[in-house]
């Protein structure tokens, strides 16, 4: 595929999707496909006027859509669901160009931004508070639920526009606007993404301007809408070290942050696991999105007695993976994002190496164009050092032995992050102990299913280093409204709770 043919791709697919480019045209923001290395648009970032007058025209129209019932809210995201229904198979080639992930991930990952504007539609005729028993007679307490206002969200260039419509459709149902910085990767996918909900806007009538803004530009533009006081919450999906910047920027002003971090996930494979189930699910938690997911699985920890007859397994599986062009309907490998990516890589397999690790594949790949791309790599490792525990974006499955559920269990705790997990066994007792209190200590722990993907229906994130943040389903929506007790007295006195008497 030469340089041309890209970018005149890229130019088609934004002209369907309502993208006029020349609108966003400058020279700040050089847009490169994954896929080559080739240049496929050159954009204006925005400056910290322009920031403020997207804000403010945020605030603005936050102020009226929070006064329309949540139901019609819901209707506009519906409307905005059936678009994307309507332009899967464009907006997920886009995704494929400008992320490099292979096209059927690509338009997987545009269904999951279909099904969670499905569940927030559901969602906005049950945004239910409590009424809570009064101790004090002739009262009513209970809790009731309000818009925050404006919301920002920072996403990365691993999943363009899913992370997005799972911080946007829920906060849009909660009565919200959204501002969004995107990755400076992946810009092109975000003004497709938002130039359809103007569209759903539009068809859906009477709907305030300005509910979705896009900020586009690198780390500066990140910390202005972290630090703008009209950004009641921030929602930022990353690595550690931006998450940990964007905290401090928002508990200066004491805002609200949702925090959705680093992985580095671990899988156990027990005595009893079915190991053809197994095979299956560690291949493509290891190198789906060439590595690039924070749930990828990064650390398979095997029971002795099947480690040397497991690693043989995969080892003849890694070497038979299609790695290319991801616009090809065979490749189920595709390029690193960038060649930093690529080197980062091949540096985290030479300290492996000087751990005493064997190492099997990994090598740079030769090159479409000038793309990143590099055979996945699957290591032996004789402990859990350093570089196991550190989280390196990139399709590297470090595999240890291990001898006792409880080693296992260890293992899997001992690193920084928490975000999945998973074991594979078929004895009752393992599975339990694993999802109890004294098992996993991630936010995902799975059975017999991979650490890698998620459903719309769970709330998805982790702890310790991945941040504590919630996404998408089950009570996330709470976290994009504020919460209000109510107490109501319709009696004739004035009771005081404890029993205390105040008397004037």
């Amino acid at each position: 595929m030469t340089t041309l043919d890209l970018r005149n791709d890229t130019s088609t697919l934004l002209t369907r999707l309502g993208v006029a480019l020349g609108n966003h045209a400058g020279d700040d923001l050089i847009v490169r496909s994954p896929i080559d290395g080739s240049e496929i648009a050159r954009l204006a970032a925005d400056n910290e006027a322009t920031i403020a007058d997207k804000i403010g025209a945020a605030t603005g129209a936050a102020r009226a859509w929070r006064d329309m019932p949540a139901p019609r809210r819901g209707a506009c995201v519906r409307l905005f669901g059936e678009l994307l229904r309507e332009h899967k198979e464009t907006l997920g080639r886009l995704v494929t160009i400008e992320s490099g992930k292979i096209l059927q991930e690509g338009l997987g990952e545009v269904q999951e931004m279909i099904d969670i504007c499905d569940f927030a539609v559901g969602l906005s005729r049950q945004l239910y508070g409590l009424t809570i028993a009064s101790e004090r007679p002739g009262h009513r307490m209970m809790e009731t639920w309000h818009a925050l206002g404006v919301v920002g969200v920072i996403s990365a260039f691993n999943f363009p526009v899913a992370v997005w419509s799972w911080n946007a459709a829920l906060a849009f149902v909660c009565g919200n606007a959204v501002v969004w910085k995107p990755s400076e990767k992946t810009p092109l996918t975000a003004l497709a993404c938002d130039a359809l909900w103007r569209l759903a806007a539009a068809r859906a009538g009477g709907i305030p301007g300005g509910l979705s803004q896009v900020v586009l530009g690198a780390r500066d533009a990140g910390v202005a809408v972290a630090r703008d006081k009209r950004i009641a919450l921030v929602s930022a999906t990353g690595s550690t070290r931006m998450g940990r910047e964007v905290a401090a920027i928002a508990a200066e002003r004491l805002a609200r942050t949702l925090l959705e971090l680093g992985g580095n996930n671990a899988l156990i494979v027990a005595p009893t696991a079915d190991l053809e189930l197994a095979v299956r699910a560690i291949t493509f938690s290891a190198v789906g999105t060439a590595g690039q997911r924070c749930t990828t699985l990064r650390r398979l920890l095997v029971h002795r007695s099947l480690h040397d007859a497991l690693v043989a397994r995969l080892r003849a599986v890694y070497a038979s993976l299609p790695v290319g062009n991801p616009l090809a309907s065979d490749t189920l490998v595709g390029p690193l994002i960038d060649a930093d990516a690529l080197a980062r890589m091949q540096q985290a397999l030479t300290l492996a190496r000087a751990d005493g690790a064997t190492v099997h594949g990994g090598e740079p790949v030769a090159a479409v164009g000038q793309g990143a791309y590099a055979y996945p790599a699957l290591v032996e490792m004789p402990a859990q050092t350093a570089v196991v525990c550190a989280e390196t974006f990139a399709p590297i499955l470090y595999v240890l032995p291990y001898d006792t559920l409880d080693e296992a269990i260890a293992l899997n705790n001992a690193v920084p992050q928490g975000l999945a997990s998973a074991i594979f066994t078929n004895d009752v007792r393992e599975a339990e102990r694993f999802v109890s209190d004294t098992g996993s200590d991630c936010g995902i722990a799975n059975v017999n299913i991979g650490p890698s993907g998620a459903e719309i229906g769970g709330a998805f994130g982790g702890e310790k280093d991945t941040g504590g943040g919630r996404e998408s389903g089950s009570d996330a929506w709470k976290a994009y409204m504020r919460r209000a007790t109510n107490t109501v007295n319709y009696s004739g006195a004035l009771p005081l709770a404890q029993g205390i008497r105040f008397d004037v």
